[in-house]
């Protein structure tokens, strides 16, 4: 059982409660109070405690008014908002942009405790409720949207997120560093506009020369990414190919007449700093004032999960992680990683199985090759597309060793990896004792990885391996589960929609699941979320690598026949998969041989004692149809007078007699 005294205060009298008549940051969350590493409000939050601060937690407040923000009383230092673990929008609506019916960062999954674009809402509470208090955002909303960005909801360029927030700064990336250094600034009684260079912050200027760093780049302006979207094509490059912490130089892009700057990424936690964060008091836990609301069904799925890297050189195009963590890889130590998996273990809840080990990418512990860590990534060459580096270092020893020990902890039954499995990296590991040892150990039955498409066209605009990589794969999978005894499969992840993809390479997709005999009940469609180079194809028509056009499906019917091209042994959608082979000119795959993916078109099935009696009620018509010339036929008789019933006196003009009297 959790008690309060676990978690940080969220309202005024769990301060009292600890003696506090004062505190230094309020963080306003999007999410609900979660206590767990896998959530960035309990990281910041801890991150801050441990340096010596206090920092009381405002969950879900009520946005229409200011009261709740009041209701906490004024922070010392500065108020700190996020929304939450994912983007509000992302959140709210689904691909096609409706309305999600639930919420699972809410207690009891209820929809709508937080707003539309809650970054901007919630700090433009904070300045009414706490005028001239610093503001800083943070978080995967703010981070994503740091620049002038294409917001997918409004089909429309939107300005830099600090200016509709009316923020001070903006902490994007992993922002323990960043946060620690401006909260230790504002307690010595630094001015917040004068915090103009800690690295991993973003800020607006009334001139370029605030930028505290040396070769800075100019993008092109806010006004002219709105307005050309080839400028957004390039500015959308430089801001990903920057986004390192080694190499990537401070960028300045005008705006309404002022500047953002974006300084150069944070340094990334590793080693003793990594573990330290991991190693904080979390409860681990959603806050007990949720109980009686039903939970929060969001710590399922890491409540016996653990997080052991960070990064990801995989950086495939369509994924928000590259400008958000970077593709420098940072892994916690193997004894910071089996210390929380004993914890996991004594936990009176824990069956005995460990969820995931994993991050953003499961394989990774490393980073690609020895000179990342001085020189960063390159610049213009990605470690696994379209092949794989030469100097790539596909060793999976370290990640493999934990494992092992981590299966032999006490009470420990299974260890499943159930987060990203890079295939293309594991075929690079030229022992190959991880890939049998994870077939052999480690799977729940089903491996879910992430192939996305199988058109070389798609894949490319994707930044993901060929099908023949997959295919390879899924060779080797399965004869190793075959040598172990293990009934397994592969669920592939697959998304339709991307750009590049239109009905021809949707129906490619669609004949290799036929001939793979794979029927997939879930695909996603492409979302084009804020940050990355998909939803700049997407936006522009315009592969921002090297400039050259996109088809790109925007049209919901379109979107609709390829996702329903891809589930085509569902009978749900074989009008639509009909419509797209006719479109297409493929209706050779229409019919019953065994390459075909639909049946033709048939009537609607009648059961026979329907069609005996339409019969009979035709026969009976035919026989009642007047015939042709029958002089009888063509004036209907006058219907006969309806005889009167008894009993029944017959109406008559004559006044009725007054009762009792003569008439």
């Amino acid at each position: 059982m959790h008690t309060r005294e676990q978690f940080l205060p969220v309202n005024r009298d769990d301060m009292v409660a600890r003696g506090w008549y004062y505190y230094d940051f309020l963080l306003v969350t999007g999410d609900a109070y979660v206590d767990h590493p896998s959530f960035g409000t309990a990281v910041i939050s801890r991150t801050l405690e441990k340096a010596g601060f206090r920092v009381a937690i405002l969950s879900q407040p009520d946005w229409h008014t200011a009261e709740d923000f009041l209701a906490m009383g004024k922070p010392r230092y500065g108020v700190l908002i996020n929304s939450g673990n994912i983007d509000s929008m992302v959140a709210h609506y689904s691909v096609a942009k409706r309305r999600r019916a639930k919420d699972s960062y809410t207690p009891g999954g209820e929809a709508g405790k937080r707003p539309d674009r809650a970054v901007i809402v919630y700090a433009n509470r904070a300045r009414e409720a706490f005028p001239g208090t610093p503001i800083v955002i943070g978080g995967i909303e703010a981070s994503l949207r740091r620049f002038a960005h294409y917001d997918y909801w409004d089909d429309a360029v939107r300005r830099t997120i600090l200016e509709d927030s009316g923020a001070d700064l903006l902490s994007y990336g992993m922002g323990e560093r960043s946060m620690t250094e401006i909260a230790k600034r504002l307690k010595k009684g630094v001015p917040v506009e004068e915090i103009r260079d800690v690295r991993g912050t973003c800020f607006l200027a009334k001139s370029p020369e605030e930028c505290c760093f040396d070769n800075a780049l100019t993008l092109p302006a806010f006004e002219a990414v709105r307005e050309d979207k080839k400028a957004y094509a390039k500015a959308a490059f430089v801001q990903q190919n920057e986004n390192d912490f080694a190499r990537g130089r401070a960028l300045i892009q005008p705006t309404g007449g002022r500047f953002l700057i974006q300084n150069p990424p944070a340094l990334p936690l590793e080693g003793k700093d990594l573990d330290e964060v991991f190693a904080l008091p979390y409860a681990r836990y959603y806050h007990p004032d949720y109980e009686a609301l039903g939970g929060v069904a969001a710590i399922e799925e890491v409540r016996f999960s653990i997080i052991h890297n960070r990064g990801c050189f995989g950086a495939c195009n369509f994924c928000a992680l590259a400008l958000h963590q970077g593709r420098y890889i940072s892994a916690r130590s193997q004894e910071s990683v089996l210390r929380e998996a004993k914890l996991i273990a004594a936990d009176p809840d824990f069956k005995g199985y460990i969820h995931d080990v994993g991050g953003p990418t499961a394989n990774f512990d490393h980073p690609a090759c020895a000179k990342q860590k001085e020189h960063g990534a390159c610049a213009h060459r990605q470690c696994l597309f379209p092949t794989p580096c030469p100097n790539l270092n596909a060793d999976e020893s370290g990640y493999l060793n934990t494992l092992r020990k981590m299966r032999a902890i006490p009470g420990v039954k299974k260890v499943f990896i159930r987060s990203g499995i890079r295939f293309d990296y594991m075929l690079q590991d030229k022992n190959g004792d991880f890939f049998a040892e994870l077939v052999r150990y480690h799977v729940s039955g089903q491996l879910k990885v992430a192939p996305e498409h199988i058109s070389p066209r798609v894949l490319h605009y994707m930044g993901k391996p060929f099908a023949d990589v997959y295919d390879h794969f899924c060779r080797k999978y399965y004869a190793l589960s075959e040598k172990y005894g293990k009934e397994q499969y592969l669920v592939p992840y697959l998304m339709s929609s991307h750009p590049g993809s239109g009905l021809n390479e949707a129906i490619d997709l669609a004949c290799y699941l036929r001939e793979h005999k794979l029927n997939p009940e879930q695909v996603q469609d492409f979302y084009p979320t804020p940050g990355t180079l998909s939803t700049a194809m997407y936006y522009t028509g315009l592969d921002p690598r090297d400039m050259s056009e996109v088809f790109v499906a925007r049209d919901p019917e379109d979107k609709a026949m390829q996702r329903a091209l891809l589930q085509s042994g569902n009978p749900k959608n074989h009008a639509l998969v009909r419509k797209a082979l006719t479109l297409a000119g493929r209706e050779d795959l229409i019919g019953w041989n065994k390459h075909c993916l639909v049946p033709p078109e048939k009537k609607p099935y009648i059961p026979a004692e329907e069609r005996d009696r339409r019969e009979r009620k035709k026969a009976q018509g035919a026989e009642k149809r007047p015939i042709k010339g029958d002089k009888r036929a063509e004036k209907p008789a006058k219907p006969a007078k309806a005889p009167e019933r008894p009993g029944k006196p017959v109406r008559s003009n004559e006044k009725k007699p007054v009762r009792g009297k003569r008439k």
